[in-house]
C-alpha cells in the first residue's frame, strides 16, 4: 500500500439505485474484525444534511459500532436496501444491472499489516488513484493481450457448480477485476519470457521443464487468492480463496490481494513449502520430523490414465485404494476450468499436447453431473446417474482384474443422499465385490461453522471390499429372506458407533457400509416385487439401505424419548431431523425419506403445516418465528399464542419459544402455565426430546442455533429438572477454512 504496510482491499459490488441513480454498495454486514469489542465500517451518504453524491466510509470500533447496521449491511438474500431513499432494490433489478455489464464495484476498506498487527483504514485518493490507473493501463494492453492471447475470454462451463452466471459472470476474464487482470496477465507476459532463460540456465530439458511447472503453479494460487470470487475472513483476519466451498459461488463483497508485490512473493512461498514437505515424504525425513522411526525410501512410480482402463497386469497388485468422486458432491472439471485457462496460457508455452481443448474434458469425469444431459431434458439427472455407474462400475471391474485373489479394495466415500450410495454400491457389486468391512473416519473439522448450519458429513465412510466368488444364479436369493440380516446389521453399527460418539447424519452414513456388507455375501438379490416386465427384478441396494434407515430412526427415537411417549408425526419428523441431520438444511430426498420413515407425512405436508419450507433441492426447518400464523390460516398447524390446544405438539413448543423471544422468560413461562403445560408429561417429554435432539454447537461462546438458545432458557425457567446437555466444543467459522 501506498504507506508501506501490506495491503488488503475490501470491495462490495455496487449497482446504480434505480431511483436515485446513485451507486449503492452491496454488502451483506460492515464488520472487519468482531474480537476485542470490534472493528466495523459505516456507511455514510449525507454531511452537515448534505446528501452525497456518492457513498464514503468511516471506520468505527467498539462502543462506536452501531451493530444492527453492522449485521444487515444493504443487501439480504439477493435483495438490497438503497441508502439514499430506504426503498428495496429488487432481486431481479440487480441480476438484470449484473448481465447488462453495470454491476461495479466500491473500495470500502483497506486491511494493512505492519509490524504492530493487522488495522484497518478508510480508502484514500492514492487508493482511488491506483485503481483508475490499473483500468487504465489494462485498457491499453488488452488489444495487444487479446491478439497475443493472454487473458482469458472463454465462455463458461455452465453447470452445477456455477452460483455466478446469474450475476453476468458468463466468461473466465468475468472473475476477475481489471486490476486483477493486469496483475495475472503480467504474469503470464513474464512466464513466457522465462521459458527460454531457464531451459538455457538448465541444461536438463526435463528439470528446466519441472521448474517451469512449479512456477506455473505459482498462478495457480495467485488467481485463486485474487478474485472476484476471493473474500474477507472476519473471524481469522485474512482472505479467503475463491474455493473456499466446492463451487463458484458469488460474493458480494470481495478482497483483493496486493498484486504489485506482495502476491507472487506470497505464491512462491506457497509452492516451495508445499514442495519441501512433498520431498520430506519421498526421502523419508519426514517422519524423523515427528520424532518416528524413519522411512525407508523406496521405488515410487506415477502414472495417469483413465481408472476404467488400466494398463496393468492382471493379480498384480495386493492392495488398490481408491478416493473415487462422490457422485455429485464435487464437479471437479468445471471447477478446474478456473486454473486450466491461465496454465493454458503459460504450460501450453512448455507442453502444447496437454492444453488442445478450449476447457477440461468433462465427457470422461466419473461424476454425476446433469449438465452434459441438458438435451434430455427431465431425465438429465437419471442419465447422469447412469453415467457415473456405468462409470464406477467399469473402474471397480478393472481394480478387481488387477487385484490378487487375496487382495483388498479400500473405498473411501461420503454423501449425504442416499441415492449416491445406491449408485456406487451397485457398481461395487456389478463389479463382483463384496464389502468385509466399513468405518467412519473423521476427515472434516468436527467443529465448522458450514458444519453447524448445513448438513454436512464430517465422517469418511471406508469400504474394505475382497473379490466375490462368481454366484451360481441357480439359488436365487429374494431380499424377504435376508431384510432380518439387514436389520441386524444396521442395529448393531448403529450402537457400534453411538458408544464411539459418533452422531447425526455421519450415524446414518454408518450404517450403510454394514447393510451393503449383507447384501454383497448373497449378491445377486432379488426383490420379491416383479419388475414392469412381470419377472423377478435385481435389488436396487437403496431398497436396503432404506430398511437400515428404519432400524436408525427408531433406535434415535427410542433414545430421545426415553419413556416411550407417543407425540404426532409432525413432532416426531421436526425432532428426528434435528438429531439427524444436526442442520437446519439439507436435502429434499432425504427430508422425504425420513417422513416416510417416521410414517403419516409427507414434505408437502410439512410444509404446509410450516415445519418446513421447500427450496431447490433442498428443505429447511422454520424457526419459531417464521411458523407464526394469522388471520385466516390462524387455525393451521404454526406458532399462534391465543390457540389452547395443540394437535400437532411442537406447535406448542414452538409458540412458548416464540413468546419467550419476544416477550421474556416470565411471560413464556406465564403463557405455558395458562395451558398447564409446565405439568403435562407429554410436554415436558418433547422438551427433554428437543434439548438432546436440536444441536448444541457454539460460535464465540454463543449457541449457533436459535431454537437451542432459546429453549435453554426455558427449561431453566419452566423445567429446572430437565438436564441439559454440555454444549459441543466451541465453533470458529476459520477452522472450515484452510490456514495457508
Amino acid at each position: 500500500g501506498p504507506d508501506g504496510k501490506v495491503a488488503t482491499y475490501l470491495f462490495a459490488r455496487a449497482v446504480a439505485c434505480p431511483r436515485t441513480g446513485k451507486p449503492v454498495p452491496l454488502a451483506p454486514n460492515w464488520w472487519l474484525d468482531k474480537k476485542k469489542g470490534g472493528t466495523a465500517v459505516r456507511l455514510v451518504v449525507e454531511r452537515n444534511g448534505v446528501e452525497l453524491d456518492e457513498p464514503e466510509f468511516e471506520i468505527v470500533r467498539g462502543e462506536a459500532i452501531d451493530k444492527r447496521a453492522a449485521d444487515s449491511g444493504t443487501i439480504s438474500r439477493g435483495e438490497a436496501v438503497s441508502p439514499w431513499d430506504h426503498q428495496i432494490i429488487d432481486g431481479d433489478y440487480i441480476k438484470a444491472e449484473a448481465k447488462a455489464g453495470r454491476m461495479g464495484s466500491i473500495l470500502y476498506a483497506v486491511a494493512v499489516r505492519g509490524p504492530k498487527g493487522r488495522d484497518f483504514r478508510v480508502p484514500t485518493e492514492t487508493d482511488l488513484a491506483a485503481i483508475r490507473a490499473a483500468e487504465a493501463e489494462l485498457a491499453r494492453v488488452a488489444p495487444r493481450w487479446e491478439s497475443e492471447d493472454v487473458i482469458p475470454y472463454e465462455k463458461r462451463f455452465i453447470g452445477p457448480a456455477d452460483r455466478s452466471a446469474n450475476y453476468g459472470i458468463r466468461t473466465m476474464r468475468d472473475l476477475f477485476s481489471p486490476r486483477q487482470l493486469l496483475a495475472h496477465g503480467t504474469f503470464v507476459e513474464e512466464f513466457r519470457k522465462l521459458i527460454p532463460e531457464i531451459r538455457e540456465a538448465i541444461s536438463d530439458r526435463d528439470r528446466a521443464d519441472a521448474v517451469l511447472a512449479l512456477l506455473a503453479l505459482v498462478q495457480g494460487k495467485a488467481v485463486n487468492w485474487n478474485a472476484l470470487l476471493s473474500s474477507w475472513d472476519v473471524s481469522r483476519q485474512k482472505m479467503r480463496s475463491v474455493f473456499d466451498r466446492h463451487d463458484f459461488a458469488f460474493k458480494w463483497t470481495f478482497a483483493e490481494f496486493e498484486g504489485a508485490r506482495e502476491l507472487v512473493r506470497w505464491g512462491v512461498d506457497q509452492v516451495v513449502d508445499a514442495y519441501t514437505s512433498i520431498a520430506a515424504l519421498l526421502n523419508g525425513t519426514e517422519g524423523t520430523m515427528r520424532n518416528e522411526v524413519p522411512m525407508e525410501p523406496g521405488e515410487v512410480e506415477v502414472t495417469q490414465g483413465n481408472a476404467g482402463a488400466l494398463d496393468l497386469k492382471d493379480g498384480s497388485f495386493d492392495l488398490v485404494c481408491i478416493d473415487p468422486p462422490y457422485y455429485d458432491n464435487v464437479m471437479y472439471a468445471e471447477l478446474a476450468d478456473f486454473f486450466y485457462v491461465w496454465e493454458k496460457r503459460t504450460l501450453s508455452h512448455v507442453w502444447p499436447e496437454l492444453f488442445v481443448d478450449e476447457l477440461t474434458n468433462k465427457e470422461e469425469e466419473a461424476v454425476a453431473n446433469p449438465a452434459r444431459f441438458e438435451h434430455a431434458g427431465r431425465r438429465k439427472k437419471e442419465l447422469a446417474t447412469l453415467d457415473y455407474e456405468r462409470k464406477m462400475t467399469a473402474i471397480f471391474a478393472e481394480s478387481r482384474r488387477v487385484l490378487t485373489d487375496e487382495g483388498v479394495m479400500t473405498v473411501m466415500f461420503t454423501h449425504k443422499k442416499a441415492e449416491a450410495w445406491d449408485t456406487l454400491g451397485k457398481s461395487l457389486l456389478e463389479a463382483g465385490f463384496t464389502i468385509e468391512a466399513s468405518w467412519p473416519v473423521p476427515t472434516e473439522s468436527e467443529h465448522s461453522l458450514h458444519q453447524a448450519k448445513k448438513n454436512s458429513a464430517s465422517s469418511t465412510i471406508f469400504l474394505v471390499c475382497r473379490k466375490r466368488e462368481v454366484a451360481d444364479d441357480a439359488s436365487r436369493v429374494f431380499f424377504d429372506s435376508i431384510e432380518g440380516e439387514v436389520r441386524s446389521a444396521a442395529r448393531e453399527s448403529f450402537q457400534r458407533f453411538t458408544e464411539l460418539g459418533i452422531t447425526g447424519v455421519d450415524l446414518l452414513l454408518a450404517t450403510y457400509g454394514p447393510a451393503l456388507s449383507v447384501l454383497s455375501d448373497h449378491w445377486p438379490v432379488y426383490s420379491s416385487e416383479p419388475g414392469p416386465d412381470g419377472q423377478s427384478r435385481l435389488l436396487r441396494p437403496e431398497e436396503a439401505l432404506d430398511v437400515a434407515r428404519e432400524e436408525v430412526i427408531h433406535l434415535q427415537r427410542n433414545r430421545l424419548v426415553s419413556d416411550q411417549v407417543e407425540f404426532d408425526p409432525y413432532t416426531d419428523w421436526w425432532l428426528l431431523a434435528w438429531d439427524t441431520f444436526e442442520a437446519r438444511e439439507f436435502p429434499f430426498d432425504e427430508a422425504r425419506k425420513l417422513a416416510l420413515a417416521v410414517s403419516g407425512v409427507d414434505v408437502d405436508d410439512l410444509a404446509r403445516a410450516k415445519i418446513v419450507s421447500k427450496k431447490s433441492g433442498t428443505v429447511e426447518i422454520l424457526d419459531p418465528t417464521s411458523r407464526r400464523r394469522r388471520g385466516a390460516d390462524s387455525e393451521l398447524p404454526g406458532v399462534n399464542v391465543d390457540r389452547t390446544q395443540f394437535p400437532v405438539l411442537v406447535d406448542a413448543l414452538h409458540t412458548a419459544l416464540y413468546v419467550l423471544d419476544l416477550d421474556g422468560v416470565a411471560a413464556a413461562r406465564n403463557w405455558l402455565e395458562q395451558r398447564r403445560l409446565v405439568e403435562n408429561a407429554r410436554f415436558r417429554s418433547l422438551v427433554e426430546a428437543a434439548v438432546r435432539a436440536i444441536p448444541r454447537k457454539r460460535e464465540e461462546g454463543e449457541l449457533v442455533v436459535d431454537e437451542a438458545r432459546l429453549l435453554e432458557r426455558l427449561v431453566i425457567a419452566a423445567f429446572p429438572d430437565v438436564e441439559i446437555p454440555e454444549p459441543d466444543t466451541t465453533l470458529s467459522e476459520g477452522q472450515q477454512s484452510f490456514d495457508v
